[in-house]
């Protein structure tokens, strides 16, 4: 793998698998690209919610908007420059606010593979 520039642009951005929301994942680099790692951007559409037991550790980073994430540990509001760090095995909500918002991510193993 060679150094890249990833830019927003040019994800294509496709439904999160297993749910029905306005939420959408655009990879740019995984399994497919022989990193050890994916990184991507996320696309939330305001008020949107998912519930999912994290498979793999996840890293998000609001780029703009604001999102909320819930486990058993509490709750936390992040938005513009705020990381939130999912571990594995965690089970979370994630709800957009009241406007669309925009992450990017990254997570280890690749979160597809660890989904399939």
């Amino acid at each position: 793998m060679k150094l890249r520039k990833l830019a927003l642009a040019d994800a294509t951005m496709e439904r999160s698998p297993g749910q029905e929301g306005e939420i959408y994942t655009g990879n740019l680099v995984d399994e497919r690209h022989g990193g050890p790692v994916t990184v991507g951007y996320g696309r939330w559409g305001a008020g949107s919610v998912l519930e999912h037991v994290m498979a793999v550790d996840d890293i998000m980073l609001v780029l703009a908007g604001r999102l909320s994430v819930s486990s058993d540990a509490g709750t936390v509001e992040i938005g513009p420059g705020e990381i939130a760090y999912m571990p594995k095995g965690e089970r979370v909500t994630i709800r957009a606010h009241d406007q669309d918002t925009i992450t990017a991510y990254v997570t280890s193993p690749h979160w597809r593979e660890a989904e399939g």
